[in-house]
């Protein structure tokens, strides 16, 4: 039987990647989902894609820097199917770029903080009265190792990351008495080598956990941080900052997570 069948769920950057993996796996699993997404057309696709494999699915046009959207995605979820049970914060994008303290401007810090901070205080702000309405939830918030470890260069990301995983926390213990339950998976792409399995993480990885975390059979885990990183953050790492470092240079396009 579909662990969540009939629940109606949020992906947000739900188009692509972790998102829209975790899209898929959700719907999967019996939900209800809606992919939301800055980038329409992308959030139409995976939207289709989750339709064509017989789940039930919407794509909803949402920027995370405004307060607005985020509203009216959580009213659209419940407009279209009449509930809501899952809340997936996941959603990232980057304007500018990261840097220390000294490099780093400060439209890029408060883009930042906007995206992976606010967009997630929101979202739960709207999420939760709906949840209550039908006994309770789930929330996932897609923190990541950056909340754990640092990375060169990285002060936004890293100090986002970190609020993530407290906020995560706080939340539980507000919302605990209420039915809802929150917690956040982690992700970070390095080289392969770095992994004491031995391989990077895909998509799925995250995906998979976070369909476990939304499950009933995770209902007595709450406030949580579960480092799904291949064993990363177990082990000491003499060259890792090294090797991070030169990921970083060699991959500028790509956000590690």
């Amino acid at each position: 039987m579909a662990s969540l069948k009939d629940r109606v769920a949020i992906v947000t950057g739900g188009a692509r990647g972790i998102g829209g993996a975790t899209a898929r796996r959700l719907a999967e699993e019996g939900a209800k989902v809606l992919v939301a997404d800055v980038n329409g057309e992308w959030a139409e696709e995976n939207a289709k894609r989750i339709r064509q494999s017989g789940g039930q699915a919407k794509a909803c046009v949402t920027d995370l820097s405004k307060r607005d959207d985020i509203e009216a995605m959580v009213k659209r979820a419940v407009d279209v199917w009449g509930r809501l049970d899952i809340l997936v914060n996941n959603g990232w994008g980057r304007k500018e770029p990261d840097g220390s303290a000294e490099t780093l401007s400060e439209s890029s810090w408060d883009w930042v903080m906007n995206i992976l901070t606010k967009a997630i205080f929101l979202g739960v702000k709207f999420a939760v009265p709906e949840m209550v309405k039908t006994g309770g939830g789930a929330i996932v918030n897609t923190a990541s190792v950056h909340g754990l470890l640092a990375a060169p260069n990285t002060l936004a990301y890293d100090t986002a990351k970190t609020a993530v995983v407290g906020m995560t926390r706080q939340m539980a213990i507000d919302f605990g008495p209420k039915g809802i339950r929150v917690k956040n998976p982690g992700l970070f792409a390095l080289t392969e080598a770095q992994y004491p399995v031995r391989r990077a993480g895909k998509p799925e990885d995250i995906a998979n956990a976070v369909r476990f975390l939304c499950s009933d059979e995770a209902s007595f885990i709450t406030g949580q941080s579960l480092a799904v990183d291949g064993g990363l953050t177990i082990q000491l790492q003499e060259n890792f900052g090294w090797a991070q470092a030169k990921f970083y240079r060699d991959h500028p396009d790509i956000e590690l997570r």
